[in-house]
């Protein structure tokens, strides 16, 4: 009965169906964009059906072929194209869309993920070119090509000490096994004295006295302490390697000095935001510091570091505590056009120093700092890893905040912070002034105040100051 009563309810009128708005019915936002999936020996390229009858088309990564691709994508009308970040391979590709006058849509691959049936190279393209059509796709940051051509030679020199490390390691190792322990008394085995007694080894010297006396007269350990230390096996085989492991780091040494001497002239090639001779740089407020900010300078070439970002940025950077030895390079990956975030909160979530919710059906399932490598904000953890022992606002402000929320989290907190006064000095233009922590402090503790007074009500208490006498 119930279903002859459902079916007589709609006698006469026709069915209406409920249209499925598939993932085509998106509006068209860049009507001009394409697509490209990058590999290493051949690309895959695709654009709107309706400019070409072969809407994708392969080319191989030589650059006669990535100069046809741009040709084909001109003669197309495409005005932009998004590809995704892979590796180093999107590089020449990236100059050859420029240099077409195509605006590339560099995107990262952790935010693009494949969807079922379209994990081919011929549908990914097409896959990237209706995702960057409708507006779903974001661009990655990259700077100007001053400071991408910085950039490079910056993180190249970075792989060159990482290297010149792994000797320093060998160096220890092969002292080790001879049973030498000098790298044990002395703080630096590359240091001067540690220099010194490597090179007289190598050359044949085997007396531990004569090789004490080597020493600089800064080293706190006893002349008899490092005899000890020097006496040894002294076998051929570990020799052999100490040599080798010795001339490697000087190699990386020279290497690193080569890479030194062409950033500084990069550097100088950049048109600087202010000039010291009518804005002279800042004195230096950080007194306990000169001796560690004293390394900035260039004693062969007269390089100094902190004048160089003082004129790049337009402020002192130096001043914020931690940034001493990190403004050059941070201007490498970042550059000085703050403009690319509207706020600060933009700009630190770029760096991945704030933390994300995982949040679903109105329930917070996961919260914490997205587990991403940044380079600014691995720049800006070490920035804040430097300040346990400083004593001024900033390194008070990590020790609370590790009693609080433990190491990890203390470091990231701090570093949140840094990244802020770093985006607010270089957008406002305005020099760091520590002056600020003592209003803090006092609302701080003002705030403090008010939550004990009121704990103690609660509970039935009064608090009186100590230098108020209670009335009986």
């Amino acid at each position: 009965m119930a279903k002859q009563k459902k079916a007589s309810s709609g006698a006469g009128k026709p069915a209406r169906k409920r249209k499925k708005k598939s993932w085509e019915d998106r509006p068209i936002l860049e009507p001009s964009a394409g697509g490209i999936d990058i590999g290493a020996r051949e690309i895959y390229v695709a654009v709107p059906p309706d400019r070409d009858e072969e809407a994708v088309r392969i080319f191989h990564t030589f650059t006669p072929d990535l100069l046809k691709m741009g040709e084909w994508l001109v003669s197309c009308g495409i005005t932009t194209v998004a590809m995704e970040s892979t590796g180093v391979y999107w590089i020449p590709l990236y100059d050859v869309l420029e240099r077409c006058g195509i605006k590339p849509c560099l995107v990262n691959a952790r935010n693009l993920k494949n969807v079922p049936g379209r994990r081919t190279d011929w549908h990914e393209c097409q896959w990237l070119q209706y995702l960057h059509s409708v507006g779903l796709l974001r661009a990655a940051f990259r700077p100007e090509d001053q400071v991408c051509a910085l950039r490079t030679l910056m993180r190249h020199r970075g792989e060159l000490a990482a290297m010149g490390t792994q000797h320093i390691q060998h160096l220890h190792k092969s002292l080790t096994q001879m049973n030498l322990q000098i790298h044990h008394v002395i703080d630096d085995i590359t240091g001067v004295t540690g220099s010194a007694i490597i090179d007289a080894i190598i050359a044949g010297e085997r007396d531990p006295l004569t090789l004490a006396r080597l020493r600089h007269r800064g080293i706190k350990a006893e002349e008899k302490t490092i005899v000890d230390s020097l006496v040894g096996t002294w076998r051929e085989e570990h020799l052999f390697t100490l040599q080798q492991s010795r001339q490697l780091y000087r190699t990386y040494q020279e290497q690193i000095a080569a890479c030194d001497a062409e950033i500084e002239k990069l550097a100088v090639q950049i048109a600087p935001r202010v000039d010291p001779a009518t804005q002279p740089l800042p004195p230096d407020r950080k007194q306990k510091q000169r001796r560690s900010t004293a390394n900035l300078v260039n004693p062969q070439t007269g390089f100094n570091v902190r004048t160089e970002a003082y004129k790049l940025f337009g402020v002192d950077l130096t001043q914020v505590p931690g940034l001493a030895k990190s403004a050059l390079t941070l201007f490498t990956e970042v550059g000085r056009d703050m403009s690319r975030w509207p706020t600060a909160a933009h700009f630190v979530s770029w760096a991945g120093l704030c933390p994300d919710n995982d949040i679903s059906g109105g329930r917070i399932l996961w919260s914490g700092v997205r587990q991403t490598k940044h380079r600014v904000g691995q720049l800006f953890r070490l920035a804040a890893y430097g300040l346990h022992n400083e004593q001024g606002p900033m390194g008070n402000y990590l020790r609370r905040m590790k009693s609080k929320l433990g190491p990890t989290a203390a470091i990231t907190a701090v570093a949140h912070k840094i990244a802020i006064i770093f985006y607010t000095l270089v957008k406002n233009q305005t020099e760091y002034d520590a002056t600020r922590w003592a209003q803090n402090d006092t609302d701080r503790l003002r705030r403090s105040q008010e939550n004990f007074k009121r704990q103690a009500h609660l509970r039935g208490f009064q608090l009186v100051p100590l230098d108020v006498q209670p009335t009986v």
